[in-house]
């Protein structure tokens, strides 16, 4: 461990955090005002490239997995340690109804299944802004540093089009944290916590998850004789009721739960269609459960389809595992972290069957994620988060009126700068690295 007192390095990073929290909010602000949907997230992309080359980083990688781009800064110290800083950059097909002035109008007319209404309705603007404050202020720095520092700007975490690859697993098959490869990643999540809490669970931090697709295949005829035909709704509508008694064949004690989001028919009022869509998530808090899960709602499907003449196909797609937070990475972090935002503001979570594809690398080589509060609310006497008295309430991540404090921002640019300073220098390591 480097033994040189950290203290001034710490200032130093404070005040450059300090010195651009301005720059940070006006970043964020932006990018609400212009989201783009995954896979499309090409002007995000732009301006991320365009600030990480102003900061005359050692490289600037682009064009990775679509619109990725990793940022190489190589401190002026030796040291062969190197952590990955990750923030996701997209947005989500939902309206924005936060009611701040740089709310987004944004309508993306041309995306599969759209035209749709953009916004970053799960903090993906905080996010990236945030790590774009951490490579300012690192940067700046740079001289102080031993080790190098990847700034991991990922797309499509949301999830691409079902016809195209994207995400933090097709950045790994290009090759994109291979040089140099990190010995610890670590991202952050702004949640509905309170402002400037970080929260963190040991085990899985965030769920496994798949896409799934469920085609239920009858006979198309007109509306008005369907014993000619075989209609495929009604079985549909029976998967769909049929997946609540799905829970009662798991283990209560492992939170599952399987969500149909979107309903595709292909016809109109008066026709009997051919075929029936169903889309959802499947989500298991504990990994292992992910297959028989699987298999479960695969033979609900084809069976209830069966019992009404119809066929049903079951593709699950799109497959990521948990966050895993290993106790070794969480023992060695937490000190950090109540540092940076003070003891009695580090809390332990419950259990989250939300997803995010940050697992990709954590999972590949160890750190951590956590969960940073941002919202107008307290915790109360169980120690969970209920609304502020007089403050915009709880609004949930994917809600179109999702909101952020943007004055919590800034915090998240210490956090970023303070994990990869005491990760290079040797004060944060994992007792058994294994």
């Amino acid at each position: 461990m480097d033994t040189t007192d950290p203290t001034p390095l710490y200032a130093e990073l404070d005040r450059r955090s300090a010195a651009v929290a301005e720059q940070v909010i006006a970043w964020r602000r932006h990018l609400h005002r212009h989201p783009e949907l995954s896979n499309r997230e090409g002007a995000t992309a732009a301006l991320i490239a365009d600030h990480l080359t102003s900061l005359g980083l050692d490289e600037v990688r682009t064009g990775i997995a679509g619109h990725g781009v990793v940022g190489v800064l190589r401190g002026g110290r030796p040291g062969g340690r190197v952590v990955a800083l990750r923030a996701d950059t997209d947005a989500l097909p939902v309206a924005d109804l936060c009611g701040a002035d740089f709310a987004s109008s944004t309508v993306d007319h041309d995306y599969p299944g759209g035209p749709f209404p953009v916004s970053h309705a799960c903090g993906h603007d905080g996010h990236t802004a945030m790590l774009l404050g951490a490579a300012t202020v690192l940067g700046g720095v740079r001289e102080q540093l031993p080790g190098t520092v990847l700034f991991v700007f990922q797309p499509a975490e949301e999830g691409p089009p079902v016809t195209e690859t994207g995400g933090a697993r097709q950045m790994l098959a290009e090759h994109a944290l291979d040089d140099p490869e990190p010995t610890m990643v670590f991202g952050m999540h702004l949640t509905p916590h309170p402002k400037g809490h970080v929260g963190y669970r040991a085990g899985n931090q965030y769920a496994a998850s798949c896409l799934v697709k469920i085609t239920v295949t009858g006979r198309q005829v007109h509306g008005s004789t369907p014993w000619q035909g075989v209609d495929p709704m009604p079985p549909a509508a029976a998967i769909v009721t049929g997946i609540g008694q799905l829970y009662r064949q798991l283990d209560a004690y492992h939170p599952v739960t399987v969500t149909i989001g979107h309903v595709e028919d292909i016809g109109r009022f008066n026709i009997i269609g051919e075929h029936v869509t169903l889309w959802g998530t499947v989500r298991c808090a504990v990994e292992t459960d992910m297959a028989d899960v699987q298999r479960r709602l695969t033979r609900l499907a084809e069976h209830t389809a069966e019992a009404h003449g119809c066929t049903a196909t079951v593709e699950h797609l799109q497959d990521v595992p948990a966050v895993d937070n290993r106790r070794e990475w969480l023992d060695a972090a937490l000190p950090t972290l109540r540092r940076v935002v003070g003891a009695g503001r580090v809390l332990e979570t419950g259990a989250t069957l939300g997803y995010d594809d940050v697992s990709e690398f954590v999972n590949a080589y160890g750190g951590l994620y956590v969960m940073l509060g941002a919202q107008d609310t307290e915790l109360d006497a169980a120690g969970n988060p209920v609304p502020t008295p007089g403050g915009r309430g709880i609004v949930p991540n994917h809600n179109p009126r999702f909101y952020l404090d943007d004055d919590t921002l800034p915090l998240g640019v210490r956090l970023h700068a303070h994990l990869a300073a005491d990760h290079l220098t040797g004060r944060l390591l994992p007792a058994d690295p294994s």
